[in-house]
């Protein structure tokens, strides 16, 4: 195998290749991103088993061949050379690496450790990527990162009144958004589809104006431009999450998001230590509040309407957050029980998106 390619576009190559190689023990194969040159176009594979990466990239080739590169070493050695052009060989278990007065040979690893991976032959059913990767960067962050519970660290995508549905939750928190008239799955299907591989999706999605997506029995895969993305589902009963919706909100906070947004970053300096952010409302608006023991404390009160009962109510400050960063509207509203019961937030007049958080109990 040899050929010649851009320094840059290589990078850029075996990084998002790369970014599925797995770090953990096991098959020494599964370190390295497998290279297969065919003409002038080559494919580089990176895999764990559970998510697999493939990138395609035109070259100059000069000789076909395949071969299984070590995956961070070979990134790290094209990044740190020179911009243009730079030749790549692999003859016998060498790989030689060159570009104007730099020159490097490394090792590559067995080819028969890398694994056989079989291509999904479903039919693909297409979506735009900007719609998707909206969808995803609302939901994702939801799911779980504890792998103990293995079933909380996915994001159930199904059917739902003719388009799509995705949602994710940690048990603390919900997060829900309808792409309406996305109708990807059957009526009824739903798949549960791995955070980790969602938000390595996200990364490639802006290479391509649509999204092919195929689904196997237990994989699925996405196709973006030169880059497609495999991912094993995860088998199991996602949540029953629809009875912990609240079906109405007495309380209801409508509020400038830009401006809670200034205003929880400065007073969440003062949540350490798991410390909550207090939420006090009323007609006046909304007081924020954080008390942290022996550090101190700070408030600041946000302009809002605000309809019902005064309420008091404490939330994890980073899970609230990151619900109103996803809630890209000008204005967002939370609606509230009490202050132990879920309060959802929302865009203001959209009905697609909704995030649930569990408040926090304090005395």
């Amino acid at each position: 195998m040899k050929f010649r390619c851009e320094r840059d576009v290589l990078v850029e190559a075996l990084g998002t290749a790369g970014r599925a190689v797995s770090g953990r023990g096991g098959l020494p194969g599964l370190s390295g991103v497998r290279a297969d040159l065919q003409g002038d176009q080559l494919r580089l594979t990176g895999s764990d088993l559970d998510l697999t990466i493939t990138v395609l990239v035109t070259v100059a080739g000069e000789s076909d061949g395949v071969a299984v590169i070590p995956a961070r070493l070979a990134s790290d050695i094209v990044r740190a050379l020179s911009p243009g052009a730079v030749s790549v060989a692999a003859v016998g278990d060498e790989l030689s690496i060159s570009s104007g007065r730099s020159q490097f040979s490394i090792r590559l690893l067995a080819g028969d450790e890398f694994p056989q991976l079989l291509p999904i032959s479903a039919e693909p059913v297409s979506l735009p990527s900007a719609q998707l990767s909206e969808a995803l960067r609302q939901v994702v962050l939801a799911a779980s990162s504890d792998d103990a519970r293995p079933i909380l660290t996915g994001v159930q995508m199904s059917s739902e009144n003719g388009g799509l549905r995705l949602v994710a939750t940690d048990s603390y928190r919900l997060a829900m958004r309808d792409v309406p008239e996305a109708s990807i799955l059957a009526e009824g299907q739903s798949v549960l589809l791995p955070s980790r591989a969602l938000n390595e999706l996200n990364r490639i999605l802006g290479q391509g104006e649509r999204v092919q997506l195929r689904l196997g029995e237990r994989d699925a895969s996405f196709e973006v431009g030169p880059v497609t993305l495999v991912t094993r589902l995860i088998e199991g009963e996602f949540p029953n999450y629809s009875g912990l919706i609240p079906s109405s909100h007495p309380n209801k906070l409508t509020v400038h998001r830009d401006s809670l947004l200034d205003a929880l970053r400065r007073v969440k300096l003062l949540a350490r230590e798991a410390t909550p952010v207090r939420l006090e409302m009323s007609t006046d608006g909304l007081e924020l509040v954080a008390v942290t023991q022996d550090v101190g404390n700070a408030r600041e009160s946000v302009e809002g309407s605000y309809e019902g009962t005064p309420l008091t109510v404490a939330f994890n400050a980073q899970y609230l957050l990151e619900g109103i960063e996803v809630a890209n509207s000008d204005e967002i509203t939370l609606s509230t029980i009490d202050e132990l019961k879920p309060a959802l937030v929302r865009m203001a007049g959209v009905d697609q998106f909704l995030y649930l958080l569990m408040p926090v109990r304090v005395s």
